[in-house]
């Protein structure tokens, strides 16, 4: 009897606990914000555990206080490094003063050195004020041309409006290839001709025109192909006013394979072929 007094009371527990233990609720029916209140609380539920109230943090509180179209967290000030305007002014007040010390004819972007005096073989040639021109308007000579104040600023001129712009798309172009600039000759190397403008440092021949990746659009190969034909006839359309003379392959023979440039001036205007 005893024996089985105890088994009933043990099934009695047993049937008890379990009973309690299926009525739990799956969530608390405890508010979030309990009313007469605005305090923020974040609550932590599992299952079949009582969810427990937490104040909320600082920062979630701060930023509940925020507008919307602001972001939540973040440093006050950027950290990202800046160059101040007196930086940058004095950086290209540098670079201006460096180019200076370089530059001939009165002009920061001729570069290059003066010669002096250039004396030619015959009497005809030779140079009074010549100067070594290196690069114009940020463009490179494909080697130290020799001429002229007057053929260097007109060189300047003429890569910066015409050649720089033609190319900007397909460039930049960074040098300019010298077919041939101060020599005392005659026209066309022609014997008993008139001396060339050449030998009075007056002109410059280009052959060619590099781009920044290595690409060159030369003027023998390129005259007759789209499209380069289309961007070497505008830059030897744009030569005609900065220099006197402009002479390409539908010239002659003698200059099928460059430009011819030079600043001698006649009457009836620049002469362009």
């Amino acid at each position: 009897m005893r024996g089985l007094s105890s088994s009933f009371l043990i099934g009695f527990i047993v049937l008890t606990a379990t009973t309690s233990h299926s009525a739990a609720p799956e969530a608390s029916l405890v508010p979030l914000t309990r009313p007469g209140t605005s305090e923020v609380v974040t609550t932590v539920v599992t299952s079949n555990v009582r969810p427990i109230l937490r104040p909320a943090s600082p920062q979630v509180t701060a930023a509940a206080a925020r507008p919307v179209d602001l972001p939540l967290f973040g440093p006050e000030k950027s950290i990202r490094p800046f160059v101040r305007p007196e930086q940058l002014e004095q950086q290209v007040l540098f670079k201006k003063r460096k180019l200076r010390k370089t530059s001939v004819c009165g002009d920061i972007y001729i570069q290059g050195k003066a010669v002096g005096r250039v004396n030619g073989k015959i009497k005809a040639c030779g140079i009074k004020d010549a100067v070594q021109i290196t690069s114009v308007s940020g463009v490179k000579l494909s080697r130290p041309s020799t001429m002229d104040c007057g053929t260097a600023q007109a060189l300047n001129k003429w890569v910066d409006k015409a050649v720089i712009p033609t190319f900007k798309r397909r460039g930049p172009v960074v040098e300019l290839q010298v077919a041939a600039h101060y020599a005392c000759r005659t026209r066309n190397n022609r014997k008993g001709a008139r001396i060339s403008e050449h030998g009075k440092g007056r002109a410059i021949d280009i052959s060619g025109f590099k781009m920044a990746d290595g690409e060159v659009v030369t003027v023998l190969d390129g005259w007759r192909k789209n499209p380069s034909k289309k961007q070497l006839t505008k830059v030897w359309r744009g030569a005609c006013g900065p220099f006197g003379t402009v002479l390409g392959p539908n010239s002659d023979r003698y200059h099928r394979d460059h430009f011819h440039l030079d600043t001698a001036r006649y009457r009836s205007g620049t002469y362009c072929r």
